[in-house]
């Protein structure tokens, strides 16, 4: 696999998982549980933060920015 189909493939993917964790959401109220929807929730955040972080840097790879990634 060459990088432009790599990083193709990994932006597909995360906006595959960022789209699940989505349709998660509405299904957490029906837990009727405040301690576990909240760290469900939590998770679910700290999923969603850390997909944008892959993205972030697979966008700095497109543009061929060598700098130091955030």
């Amino acid at each position: 696999m060459d990088r432009p189909a790599a990083l193709e493939k990994l932006r597909t993917n995360c906006n595959q998982i960022a789209a699940l964790i989505t349709q998660m959401h509405p299904a957490v109220p029906a837990l009727s549980d405040v301690g576990a929807q909240g760290e469900i929730l939590k998770a679910l955040f700290e999923f969603t933060k850390q997909v944008e972080v892959v993205k972030k840097h697979l966008l700095r790879l497109e543009k061929g920015d060598g700098s130091s990634l955030v």
